[in-house]
């Protein structure tokens, strides 16, 4: 079985996200990271090499005999768009989605290309909904 990459550790926030090349995307992941921080109540944690993460849960997958730490709540500043992971999905945010703004999904990620395309206070009560379901759900 293939080891994960993405696991916590100890390298530096602010100097991950100072890094980032793009200077709106760069100042948008401070803002994301004042948010979540406030949000979750937690400290961010580097997840592998490129995600920020809040919180975690332990899971065991029911289809494989993989298991692991992630995180309840985390993003990332991707080269392509901010990545914000959703544990839980959106199933029941869909009225907040559809008046956040200028946004795609997937199964678990909401993809923005900067924060200015998006309503603030939608996406805050959409981080603190989709984090407290995480916590409820899944534990910490």
């Amino acid at each position: 079985m293939a080891e994960l990459k993405t696991l916590p550790n100890d390298a530096s926030v602010e100097d991950f996200i100072n890094e980032v090349p793009d200077e709106t995307k760069r100042e948008d992941s401070f803002a994301l990271l004042e948010l979540y921080s406030s949000i979750t109540g937690q400290k961010p944690k580097m997840w592998g090499t490129s995600m920020i993460g809040f919180g975690l849960f332990h899971y065991k997958s029911d289809r494989s005999k993989q298991e692991g730490d992630w995180p309840l709540a985390a993003f990332s500043p991707r080269k392509q768009n901010l990545t914000l992971y959703f544990t839980s999905g959106f199933d029941k945010h869909v009225e907040l989605l559809s008046k956040l703004g200028n946004h795609k999904t997937s199964k678990g990620c909401l993809y923005i290309n900067k924060l200015s395309d998006v309503d603030s206070g939608v996406l805050a009560a959409l981080i603190k909904a989709g984090y407290v379901e995480a916590k409820e759900t899944l534990g910490s």
